[in-house]
């Protein structure tokens, strides 16, 4: 117990909450709250004042970034629990453990404390709540990267829920399973928890953000397939469904839906979708690094493109989904610019060309070679004497085609006569 209930308890009365709000130190209304929470009286009156208590006290000790104290309050209030109906229980479980999670680098302490709620469920019997926690649980896994043990976990739950047919968790842990399928790179096994999630939210009435949260992962998959233009759809409605509720969210489907325009070749739209009057709420880093990016693109600039993911190296490489297409446009745009470089060339100092498009030779050379592997050209490097020699594309000749297909007819003919001749020897 903490030190502030060793003092004698206080009445379960509203007086003495209002007495915790209006103290000077917060570490004196702390105090009050627990020594309220140790009253034995389980009156109802007395439980709904308890009630207000840990919600106080939930919200100081997070203000106060205790979250040892939140962990052990979890413990402590065990026995009141079995005193309040177990719906009231599992909101105030799970708001503790909402508590924790808004203290900054708890991420440890987050799993070992709902890995203690599941024990404690389990062996209370408590399933709805266990659930509720496991799924919890499974998310902190997969964001702490322990992906074989979320998996686990997940595979487990979801044949549980399936059998119980709680459609509402279902749509929870099909969606986190197609994020951890997609973590994976799993794509097809992440597409078909997508889908199975759809078709549970398709049965019954689903909150504005989790339906936030489908549109946004819908999105994610089809970029990933470069299927941009139904991307940019499904990232749109996830951006109206977050910004209306006002959710952190909002800016990540607003950068994506950018990343969207620029890979479909419309990076001059970027602006004007900035300069709207829902993008005018969300400027900052996230969309001026889009801006870059799309500048850059327009412009045809790789020296602009490294500048803009040198600046933002937080908004573009570190964030995953926008790194990966990101990459595969950058190499686009070098191939482009390299083509364009090494056209009017039959033989070029591969110097030169590093020097004409600013960028280290031995990055050109390798780019070069795989270009050349990659049949973007047909060519090869003489690297004793630091050269790269173009040939002209070798035209092929029309009559080979034409040769094999008329063998492809002969076979056609051959057969079907062996197939009647075998009939009439029948």
């Amino acid at each position: 117990m903490s030190s502030a209930m060793e003092s004698s308890y206080l009445p379960a009365t509203t007086e003495s909450i209002a007495e915790a709000l209006e103290a000077k130190e917060s570490s004196e209304s702390i105090s009050i709250l627990y020594r309220v929470l140790e009253n034995p009286s389980s009156s109802p009156e007395a439980l709904r004042i308890k009630e207000q208590a840990v919600s106080n006290l939930t919200e100081l000790l997070t203000q106060e970034k205790k979250a040892e104290e939140l962990r052990s309050l979890l413990t402590q209030l065990r026995p009141f629990f079995s005193l309040v109906p177990k719906a009231k229980t599992a909101k105030i479980v799970r708001g503790i453990i909402d508590a924790v999670v808004k203290i900054p680098g708890t991420s440890d302490l987050q799993i070992s404390l709902c890995k203690e709620m599941v024990e404690w469920t389990r062996a209370e019997k408590r399933t709805f709540l266990r659930q509720r926690v496991e799924a919890r649980l499974a998310a902190l896994l997969m964001e702490n990267e322990e992906y074989p043990e979320a998996l686990a976990l997940l595979s487990g739950l979801i044949k549980e829920v399936r059998r119980l047919d709680d459609k509402l968790l279902l749509v929870d842990i099909d969606l986190l399973e197609s994020k951890l399928h997609f973590s994976l790179r799993n794509l097809p096994k992440a597409k078909a928890s997508l889908t199975a999630a759809r078709t549970a939210a398709n049965a019954i009435y689903v909150p504005p953000a989790q339906q936030g949260t489908i549109d946004l992962q819908s999105g994610i998959l089809h970029a990933e397939e470069k299927d941009y233009s139904t991307a940019y759809s499904y990232f749109y409605e996830a951006f109206e469904a977050f910004n209306a509720l006002e959710d952190p969210r909002a800016v990540f489907s607003l950068k994506y839906m950018l990343l969207c325009k620029i890979m479909v070749n419309q990076a001059d739209d970027v602006a004007g979708i900035i300069s709207s009057k829902a993008g005018l709420q969300y400027v900052g880093p996230d969309l001026d690094a889009m801006k870059a990016v799309a500048d850059a693109y327009s412009k045809r600039s790789l020296k602009f493109f490294e500048t803009a993911l040198r600046d933002y190296k937080a908004q573009l490489e570190e964030d995953p989904i926008v790194h990966r297409h990101l990459s595969s446009l950058y190499d686009t745009l070098l191939e482009q610019n390299l083509c364009r470089l090494i056209e009017p060339y039959s033989s070029v100092q591969i110097a030169h060309i590093a020097k004409m498009i600013e960028l280290p030779i031995d990055h050109v050379e390798k780019k070069l070679s795989q270009m050349i592997l990659d049949k973007k050209f047909a060519g090869t490097l003489d690297q004793g004497v630091g050269c790269l020699m173009i040939f002209d594309d070798p035209k092929t000749d029309a009559i080979f085609p034409a040769t094999l297909e008329t063998i492809e007819n002969i076979g056609k003919v051959v057969d079907s006569l062996f197939v009647r001749s075998a009939r009439m020897m029948a």
